[in-house]
């Protein structure tokens, strides 16, 4: 990228935040902390007022302004296609405000760039998945939640528990938020049972914000996230299928933990990582007749039970 190029994109980046840590940029345009250096020494020569703290950051004086920004046609398109994913994965109130920042991007657009705009928002779409409730995101309350985890409010929800067909109410401590296959997960540390628990918002049935906050502190979300990860125990399945039967599999082997797959001639190996194996060996009687189990030798005892079960039951 051409150095003038990458001064305006740095004094665009010091405006989104608050504060910009030099490492950031660094990371961003793939230069060294010393270019980062003297880029920003370049953009205080030209007058930008820019605030610096050692092992802080840099800012921006909150007077100073750019005129308003010009957005190239890829960014643009960037988006609409944001705003096709956003319709899908979240919730209502969510949906309404990107679509009111979505109208104020296109009102700095050349005319030219909204009818091309407009013509492309017809060749994109992102079809729902037929194996989630389509009313589901109507359920989520991303923004409520989002401002009390940002004020430390405690929450009093309602939760469906679906192990246990009942309901329950907890209250708890908001950490973050984040979605992992078509859903969204709430993390956060519960009262009741003394520990994190991570909920899956869709099973929240009622939720309220209450004015008493916390003081506890707890870990980032980023952390606790690959904290948890690091801590399950996940069996590595694998599986040969034939590929005269592999089309019977649909795109539901992606919610079993799918991980990568080798062609084999006339089989499909595939790789999978779960935590709950006796969910696996349920889902594999679907593809008992296609398929074989490589490993582990415990999913194929834990098959065989399910089919002597089977059969006991039709006797």
């Amino acid at each position: 990228m051409p150095r003038l190029n990458r001064l305006t994109e740095i004094l665009i980046q010091l405006q989104s935040k608050r504060i910009i840590k030099a490492q950031e940029i660094a990371d961003r345009f793939d230069i060294s902390l010393r270019t980062v250096y003297r880029d920003i020494r370049a953009l205080e020569v030209a007058g930008v007022p820019i605030l610096s703290e050692a092992g802080v950051g840099y800012s921006i004086m909150k007077e100073y302004r750019l005129p308003p920004v010009q957005f190239t046609e890829d960014e643009a398109f960037s988006f609409l296609t944001a705003g096709k994913l956003v319709s899908k994965f979240t919730d209502n109130d969510t949906q309404k405000s990107f679509e009111s920042a979505l109208f104020k991007i296109k009102s700095v657009l050349k005319n030219v760039d909204k009818e091309l705009l407009d013509d492309a928002y017809q060749h994109i779409e992102v079809l729902e998945n037929n194996y989630l409730p389509s009313e589901r995101n109507e359920q989520l309350n991303i923004k409520e939640i989002l401002k009390a985890i940002l004020n430390k409010n405690i929450i009093k929800i309602e939760y469906f528990t679906g192990s246990r067909f009942e309901k329950n109410e907890r209250d708890i401590e908001p950490i973050g938020i984040f979605s992992s296959n078509d859903n969204w997960y709430l993390i956060a540390w519960c009262r009741l049972r003394e520990d994190y628990r991570n909920f899956r918002i869709d099973k929240i049935t009622a939720l309220a914000v209450q004015t008493e906050r916390f003081d506890k502190k707890h870990p980032k979300l980023k952390t606790f996230i690959s904290k948890t990860q690091s801590k399950e125990n996940l069996t590595k399945v694998v599986l040969r299928i034939d590929k005269t039967g592999f089309r019977y599999m649909g795109d539901q082997y992606y919610y079993m933990g799918f991980i990568s797959q080798k062609d084999l001639g006339d089989q499909i190996e595939m790789s999978f990582l779960t935590g709950n194996l006796m969910g696996f060996a349920h889902w594999f009687l679907y593809l008992g007749k296609v398929a074989d189990i490589i490993e582990p030798e415990q999913l194929k005892i834990d098959v065989k039970q399910l089919l002597l079960k089977g059969i006991e039951r039709l006797q």
